[in-house]
């Protein structure tokens, strides 16, 4: 079974995968995750949808591109922001680097997930547990994918 709640079937190198996880300490909001793991990048789309809306377009937010050191890997990724929204560019930022990082791939990180529907309003704690669990899903997808290639 997956970390996340649900997928859209198997994860294979190229193929768009589906996640959605409950908002930590927010369970009627979902972190909706779009990820592709190609051979040489990792494509991640993150936003939050609540159950009590009705479904509807959410801004893009901003879109990071982070680059892992490949001479020196205990090296910081360096990354830059292609289309930055102030709201949204910290936490993108942040993740694209530890996903480059810990993949070792080029990784773009479109983000606009809100952590103003969690429990605090979204106070660091809410936010820290929010990132965690996206590593930890993504991770996760990637590490399948590792295991299907071999």
């Amino acid at each position: 079974m997956s970390l996340a709640d649900s997928t859209n079937g198997l994860a294979s190198v190229g193929n768009p995968i589906q996640l959605a996880l409950p908002l930590p300490h927010a369970l009627q909001t979902r972190i909706q995750l779009h990820l592709t793991i190609l051979e040489k990048s990792i494509l991640l789309f993150a936003t939050t949808a609540s159950s009590d809306a009705p479904s509807s377009g959410c801004a893009l937010g901003s879109f990071v591109y982070a680059l892992p050191d490949r001479t020196n890997p205990s090296a910081p990724p360096i990354s830059t922001a292609l289309y930055p929204q102030s709201q949204t560019l910290d936490f993108a930022t942040r993740l694209a680097k530890v996903l480059a990082r810990k993949t070792g791939k080029p990784t773009y990180v479109g983000n606009s997930v809100s952590f103003s529907a969690a429990g605090r309003g979204g106070d660091v704690e809410e936010e820290m547990d929010g990132f965690r669990r996206i590593v930890e899903v993504v991770m996760a997808e990637v590490e399948k994918v590792r295991a299907a290639d071999k």
